[in-house]
């Protein structure tokens, strides 16, 4: 069978580069802009060409930081605000197109796929796309007082892709929806509920779930936890890890406060001819998909699935013509586990898959670096596809709170004919158009409990969210319960989905709250 031979116009991946930062000194240590400069300098030279890039560059794109996400509060360094210009200015490129992703985990994947479409039809021809975060320095700093160097505004004009938008209503950021710790956990009890487990069962089901990532991340040199941990170890409550958003442990959550960065190099086909980039370099991207669920998660259709992971799932295999099945490397998103959990049962990948469901050890354990984790899996799979060429791997993306997803599918085999990304705007009236109940943010009256979460502090319990349904109406509302030690420890302690009581809208305008039968 003679080889598929690609397109001058095929976009390809020609270089990756990563690293991890744990130097304790915080004067000492790199700055985000630093690290990410040394990440694309990596991928340079792992295109072979090195210094010789940064000339030819005509695009650079940055993953949005997360000191510049909605909500993240003004802090007194760190702040770059042409990002793109900055980072070419480090490596020594002049790119004519600076450009700066928006908010979210999902970022990486959606601007991958972006830039292919930009290549593909011939608006860029050499990009650099990179991300970093050392959040865990910044806040080591502000810990001890110390203000850093961290800023610099080169000028310039920035180019900013998608849209920038807070994931909550003002209703759910009253409840406090808008801190992931506290409503992934609520996905995880409704999806507790969907599968008919009780709250032990289920509890050691996510550790067994989750024990594997740590197998993964203990080999992973960048991984910002390399240690591995048994089932039990993670879904057993203890001083070292305590509830954090009830049913989640500690160990079963993302860790923001790490200092990781990565980088990919990406041009045509026919540049990386010109350039004699060896094609054992090259990983095409076979097939891609960008969407969102319904937007604010009151609207959601339910809390233990996805119809956007469902939906770009099936345009990106049709646009490779590949199965599930097919597929040798895999990295799930995993900043909690019901984000794992979601999107491999609507990717359709049995519970009982052999396959590692990550390629780095995912964000609990190799590193939730902000916005920029999907980056290093991009890297990592780009690395294992080149060691066994012809293989197939396929990443997810997440941002918000199950809200945005990308998906990119990837192998060193060409692609056959010219590529095409069909654009997200064309397929994401499908999902908008799902049927979803309606919200009551002002709820009076009987109601029961659909889904909910119990928020610990070092010291405990310290209050209750949930999200319930109207039994006169069905309309759901988000609402708090009492937070006296009785009713907290109850939440915890026995059953509480389909539970009956009544809510009551708040008369001053803060939150709902929902007093259990």
């Amino acid at each position: 069978m003679a080889k598929v031979q690609p397109e001058d116009r095929t976009p390809i991946l020609v270089g990756c580069g990563q690293l991890v930062q744990k130097e304790k000194d915080v004067e000492k240590a790199k700055s985000p802009m630093d690290l990410m400069a040394d990440a694309a300098r990596l991928a340079a030279a792992d295109t072979g060409l090195g210094e010789k890039l940064w000339p030819i560059v005509d695009n650079i794109t940055v993953v949005r930081f997360i000191t510049d996400s909605p909500d993240s509060g003004k802090l007194p360094f760190g702040r770059y605000p042409n990002a793109p210009k900055t980072l070419g200015n480090l490596v020594g490129a002049n790119a004519s197109k600076n450009c700066y992703g928006p908010t979210g985990g999902n970022t990486p994947q959606y601007l991958v796929n972006h830039t292919a479409e930009l290549i593909a039809e011939g608006q860029t021809d050499i990009a650099l796309v990179a991300g970093s975060e050392c959040f865990g320095t910044m806040m080591r700093a502000l810990g001890q007082g110390k203000m850093l160097p961290w800023n610099d505004d080169p000028g310039g004009e920035r180019i900013d892709i998608g849209v920038e938008k807070l994931g909550v209503t003002e209703v759910e950021k009253r409840h406090k929806l808008q801190f992931p710790v506290n409503i992934y956990p609520m996905f995880e009890n409704a999806i507790r509920g969907q599968k008919g487990r009780t709250v032990k069962e289920h509890q050691l089901a996510v550790g067994k779930l989750m024990a594997p990532f740590t197998q993964v991340a203990a080999k992973h040199p960048q991984a910002w936890f390399p240690v591995e941990r048994t089932a039990e170890e993670i879904a057993t409550p203890s001083d070292d890890n305590r509830y954090v958003g009830f049913p989640y442990t500690k160990y079963m959550n993302a860790i923001m406060q790490v200092d990781q960065a990565a980088a990919v190099v990406m041009m045509s086909v026919k540049k990386a001819r010109e350039l004699g980039i060896p094609e054992a370099k090259w990983v095409y991207l076979h097939g891609c998909g960008d969407a969102n669920d319904l937007w604010y998660p009151t609207e959601r259709v339910d809390y233990h699935s996805s119809p956007a992971i469902r939906l770009i799932g099936r345009k990106a295999f049709d646009m490779a013509g590949w199965k599930i099945g097919d597929i040798d490397f895999i990295d799930l998103y995993s900043c909690f586990p019901s984000a794992v959990q979601i999107g491999r049962n609507e990717l359709g990948i049995a519970e009982d898959d052999p396959r590692p469901l990550t390629v780095t050890g995912g964000l609990p354990y190799f590193g939730g670096a902000g916005n920029n984790y999907v980056m290093h899996s991009i890297a990592t799979i780009m690395d294992k596809l080149r060691a066994k060429p012809g293989s197939k791997g396929l990443c997810t993306s997440n941002g918000w709170y199950v809200t945005k997803h990308g998906i990119g599918l990837y192998s060193t085999d060409p692609v056959a004919g010219p590529w095409k990304r069909e654009k997200p705007s064309s397929y994401q009236g499908e999902i908008d158009n799902e049927a979803h109940p309606k919200v009551d943010e002002k709820p009076n009256g009987a109601a029961k409990i659909e889904t909910y979460t119990v928020v610990n502090g070092r010291n405990g319990p310290e209050f209750a969210i949930l999200f319930g349904r109207l039994d006169a109406t069905g309309a759901r509302f988000v609402a708090h319960t009492p937070n006296d030690p009785v009713t907290l420890s109850d939440m915890m302690e026995r059953e509480q989905l389909g539970r009956s009581g009544k809510v009551q809208s708040a008369a001053d305008g803060s939150v709902n709250i929902f007093t259990p039968e």
